[in-house]
């Protein structure tokens, strides 16, 4: 009784510290190093951030519920939020992504990787999926961004057209001097009518925006400055290229691939779409009642997905 006892105690206690999460820094090339939070047990699961000039911290702590039965590897893209020491804009680009990627890939020991991607982050896991298919076991792709410059352009056209007021909010504050000197209390004002539309319920829209605006607040004008250009370099690399076409690329991956859009997305369904016709045997599920955040804005449905994705249930 006494040796079942000790280990019941053994096990409470393993559990309740892979549930608490651990730091560390994963040097990468040029003398930087990724910041890196991991938490949970079982499958690993390499979390990729949108932006691009954001880091993890807008994820948390709902996609953590991911925890009770993955292990997320969650870190900040080189030169955003913790992983920004030592980066020059002029270093980061998708190649430089990749490679990234890959050096988290080979730091957890990890022959294959499953890649939930958010937002930007699911063109960084198309973009390794494409060029490393056999390094890649699963794709999770929520809330899609665009995987082409066309589809990139009716996003842009789409979102002037239904939101014509937003969008010109949007452009006096860009303009503005505070704005352009990244003061945290202007960029949180350029990104409040920028997700206005982009959430369907009013608390959960107030809740992202505040968890922006504290991590503007942590990053500093110097470090929102270095993110920025570090976007603008990524943005260049990608949409901005003419031509720019994931696309036809994925027509060969025969990676398991689950698509989650939101009826109430910013982002037109034609892009999600589009992804998960070109992936052979896809599947695109479309949240009801949710935004571009489901991990926050509708948690249950969104992990049910995951779970059924897993468990190979249609």
């Amino acid at each position: 009784m006494k040796s079942v006892l000790v280990f019941a105690i053994l096990f409470a206690c393993a559990s309740a510290s892979s549930n608490k999460p651990r730091e560390t820094h994963v040097p990468v090339a040029g003398g930087a190093q990724l910041y890196v939070r991991e938490i949970g047990q079982g499958p690993a699961i390499v979390v990729l951030h949108g932006g691009p000039d954001f880091d993890q911290s807008y994820l948390l702590p709902e996609m953590d519920r991911l925890s009770d039965k993955f292990r997320l590897i969650y870190y900040d893209q080189r030169g955003r939020g913790r992983s920004a020491e030592n980066v020059r804009p002029e270093d980061v680009s998708i190649e430089s992504e990749m490679e990234d990627l890959d050096a988290v890939r080979r730091h957890f020991q990890l022959n294959t990787v499953v890649l939930l991607g958010h937002s930007w982050g699911t063109v960084l896991a198309l973009e390794y999926a494409t060029r490393h298919p056999e390094r890649v076991s699963r794709l999770i792709l929520m809330n899609p961004a665009p995987a082409s410059a066309a589809d990139l352009q009716q996003f842009v056209k789409e979102r002037q057209e239904k939101w014509p007021e937003q969008m010109e909010k949007r452009k006096a504050i860009a303009a503005t001097a505070a704005y352009k000197e990244a003061d945290p209390e202007a960029v949180t004002a350029y990104y409040r009518p920028h997700f206005k539309p982009a959430l369907a319920r009013s608390e959960d829209y107030d809740k992202l925006i505040t968890r922006m605006h504290a991590a503007f607040i942590r990053q500093g004008s110097a470090g929102i400055l270095k993110a920025r250009a570090v976007e603008t370099r990524l943005v260049n690399d990608t949409w901005a290229k003419p031509g720019y076409d994931l696309l036809p690329k994925l027509n060969s991956l025969k990676i398991p691939t689950l698509v989650i859009y939101s009826d109430h997305d910013f982002i037109p369904t034609a892009t999600a779409e589009h992804i998960a016709q070109a992936i052979p045997g896809a599947r695109m599920v479309t949240l009801k009642d949710c935004g571009h955040f489901p991990y926050m804005e509708c948690p249950d449905a969104a992990r049910r997905q995951i779970d059924a994705f897993f468990n190979g249930s249609k």
